[in-house]
């Protein structure tokens, strides 16, 4: 179809939660709360991680860079979603728009991808735990984080491409908090079902995917469970698993709400409140939840947490005899 002047808007409207404008205050501020909650956990761990020596293994490594993308994830969503909230202001660009859909793909399917590379790293972990030194090096860790960052950027990349190549000539009103793509390809004149299927294709081969090899090492990792005589030794090693079968229950569970849901009609921002549950809520459990289930993490932010408590002490009682390079007397 020739492409016209009409296939490049100036921009879009995200009408959001406007059609629950008693909604708007409460919304707003359980939100952000929710926001600062996920900030603030990501990045105190991604610290710890960088500060705590005995943090420096594997496992640790994947959860900073799970981190990282769950903080990119969410300042490419939330950020425009509580200025609309806040100021009613709910225009975004053009280009805006696919840069939001480009980074909140890319991240999306970087923490799919990373959540599979950390289902593998326990299952050498539990099953050969003897090679796991020469299985899970330094270099394979490497290669692997930026396996899955290149991947998800590629897979961004060409739902993004797919969408925006379309003509848009009809209302520029996006009836979404973000530039999600089933509410943009109604918009499109013409070749929406083909983008659509397109688009569906590769987000639920990703998904499944992933899960089918996270679901994979973990049959590997019960049976090899299943198999230790002691009670005590079965614990302690599904331990070192919990927080990462939690997190992929709620990244996967809520995902399959977003991709495998029924196509069935709607009340006008009905599906965006149902998005919530992956854009925001996720993203707010997963730091919570490993925060919580990781002894060593746990430990680590406790120990960080009281030293700058009495290094800050310290630097209003400057007679308590405390030094910073020496530390107590």
């Amino acid at each position: 179809m020739p492409r016209d002047n009409r296939t490049a808007p100036p921009g879009f409207i995200l009408t959001g939660f406007s059609h629950f404008p008693e909604l708007q205050v409460v919304l707003f501020v359980l939100f952000l709360l929710m926001h600062v909650v996920t900030l603030t956990g990501n990045m105190a761990i991604m610290v710890v991680i960088r500060v705590d020596r005995g943090l420096h293994t594997p496992m640790y490594l994947f959860l900073g860079a799970l981190s990282f993308s769950e903080l990119c994830y969410t300042f490419s969503i939330t950020p425009k979603m509580l200025s609309g909230l806040a100021t009613g202001t709910r225009a975004i660009s053009f280009l805006g728009c696919a840069a939001q859909m480009h980074f909140s793909f890319t991240f999306g399917f970087m923490h799919s991808f990373l959540l599979t590379v950390m289902g593998y790293d326990r299952y050498v972990a539990v099953c050969h735990p003897l090679r796991y030194n020469a299985l899970v090096t330094s270099r394979v860790c490497v290669q692997l984080v930026v396996a899955s960052w290149l991947g998800g950027g590629l897979l961004g990349l060409l739902v993004t491409c797919s969408v925006f190549q379309l003509p848009f000539c009809q209302s520029h009103q996006i009836d979404h908090f973000f530039c999600h793509v089933p509410p943009l390809l109604q918009l499109a004149c013409a070749g929406g079902e083909m983008v659509a299927t397109v688009v569906n294709v590769l987000c639920v081969t990703a998904l499944l995917g992933c899960f089918l090899l996270i679901l994979l090492s973990y049959a590997f990792i019960l049976g090899r469970i299943l198999q230790m005589p002691s009670a005590e030794g079965r614990r302690k090693t599904f331990s070192t698993c919990a927080s990462h079968v939690a997190v992929v229950v709620v990244h996967y569970g809520c995902a399959s709400v977003i991709y495998l849901r029924c196509k069935s009609p709607r009340a006008a921002g009905a599906s965006a409140l149902i998005d919530v549950s992956y854009t925001v809520f996720t993203p707010f459990l997963s730091p919570i939840i490993f925060s919580l289930r990781s002894k060593d993490l746990k430990a680590a932010l406790w120990k960080s947490l009281r030293k700058s408590f009495v290094i800050r002490n310290a630097s209003f009682w400057p007679g308590s005899g405390f030094s910073y390079r020496s530390g107590y007397r």
